[in-house]
């Protein structure tokens, strides 16, 4: 199966660069996000457990649920490290791609408003 074919409606847009953030639903419905310069080779990866100390490893079978390709590595990582601080309603938010529900998740719900 071609990586066209594994990402296609995963929210993946293949046309910016070569550093991929992905996210991925795991056995036990949580979800896993990373970075990588090679989407195909790191989802392979993880489906087979090649890092016995990978948090994926026990939590196999894992399906790829979000992708998107960034043309500079830092811009990557910084997505990557803001979405794994993100509630599990807004990462799916994002995998749906709802633009809604992902202002209303970013909204702060209690205290000083953000400046």
């Amino acid at each position: 199966m071609s990586l066209d074919e594994k990402i296609k409606g995963v929210g993946f847009y293949p046309h910016m660069g070569s550093h991929f953030v992905y996210m991925l639903r795991c056995a036990d419905d949580s979800y896993y996000v990373g970075v990588t310069n090679d989407l195909e080779k790191r989802i392979g990866e993880h489906k087979i457990g090649w890092d016995p100390k990978a948090y994926t490893h026990r939590r196999r079978p894992v399906q790829l649920v979000y992708a998107v390709e960034f043309s500079e590595i830092t811009d990557a990582i910084d997505f990557e490290k803001q979405v794994k601080g993100w509630s599990r309603k807004k990462k799916e938010a994002l995998i749906r791609k709802d633009q809604k529900a992902l202002k209303y998740f970013s909204q702060r719900r209690g205290g000083k408003p953000r400046k």
